[in-house]
């Protein structure tokens, strides 16, 4: 990693603690801007709605432990990892989980001309709040039960914290995509995915990053060595594209279904990229526009035919 890599992290990260939350992403974007003159970020999507383990605080409120997970893993081992010790210890002392409800947010700076060029960063609005009371009603099976908020009195989402900003991730993209390309000889569909939005209309015509953004994953293998996966999702912060047509439709009745799809995702050969993805165009579509190819209709360019019959002869998708 570079030493410009690593100062902007550095920088990005302390910048996240120092913000408020209400400038909002197109804030953020102007914020890592500022601090990366030779780069323009843009927000370009914002996904939410899931939480993960917090702490836990006692009964006034007071942090005990930052992370949950650990917190148990210790107290369990000084009981010899018995649960009902933990429990008889802990029982009505008012300890409470809490949890970080979250919001990513995708922030994008072009770097070049390749689909590829462009440097992700992705930064948490999080907030924490009050889970559940540990310790009640029933000796938990396990750490993970005991973690887990019960289902008849579901998470109070009770405020524990003001939301703040943290930072996630900053994964430049061009630099991924030769990690992962690194890891196993053969194209993998992500790799693919990049290539097809390169060769087609899109790629003529926009960014990839105007309407992508990346899914990163890093797990270990039966190895333990590390492995990144990356996930292309649509940045849509408003309705899905809807693919208006009949099953079975073809010649100019699809031709113009298709032209609506694309038109609402703003950019030619929107549809084939959500088949692959978002699912809102049946596969059944790029044969019968291949067929309607070989009839003789005209309506896609000859470059976008191309990566149509290259994905007919060797399907991919997520």
């Amino acid at each position: 990693m570079s030493k410009q890599t690593l100062d902007f992290d550095a920088a990005a990260r302390s910048l996240c603690v120092g913000l408020p939350v209400s400038i909002g992403a197109s804030g953020l974007a102007r914020e890592l801007s500022a601090i990366a003159p030779d780069r323009a970020f843009r927000d370009v999507l914002t996904r939410g709605g899931w939480f993960r383990l917090g702490g836990v605080i006692d009964a006034t409120g007071r942090h005990i432990a930052d992370d949950l997970t650990r917190w148990g893993e210790s107290e369990l081992a000084k009981h010899e990892d018995d649960l009902r010790a933990l429990y008889d210890a802990c029982a009505g002392s008012g300890l409470r989980a809490t949890r970080l409800l979250g919001r990513t947010h995708y922030l994008v700076a072009v770097t070049g001309t390749q689909a590829a060029d462009f440097v992700q960063v992705e930064i948490e609005e999080l907030q924490e709040t009050v889970s559940h009371v540990l310790f009640e009603g029933h000796v938990p099976g396990s750490l993970e039960e005991l973690f887990e908020a019960p289902e008849a009195g579901a998470a109070t989402n009770e405020p524990v914290s003001v939301p703040f900003y943290a930072l996630r991730r900053i994964t430049n993209v061009s630099e991924l995509l030769k990690r992962i390309a690194a890891e196993k000889p053969e194209p993998q569909t992500v790799h693919r995915f990049f290539d097809a939005w390169q060769a087609s209309s899109a790629g003529q015509t926009t960014h990839f990053s105007n309407h992508w953004v990346l899914a990163v994953r890093e797990y270990l293998d039966r190895y333990r060595q590390s492995i990144q996966q990356a996930t292309p999702v649509a940045a849509l912060n408003g309705p899905s594209p809807k693919f208006l047509s009949a099953y079975g439709a073809k010649g100019l009745a699809l031709a113009e279904a298709l032209q609506q799809f694309d038109r609402q995702a703003g950019y030619p050969m929107a549809w084939f990229f959500h088949m692959l993805t978002t699912k809102s165009v049946p596969q059944a579509v790029a044969y019968a526009v291949i067929d309607d190819v070989q009839d003789g209709f005209a309506y896609l360019p000859e470059r976008d035919v191309k990566v149509l019959r290259n994905w007919l002869h060797r399907p991919f998708g997520f």
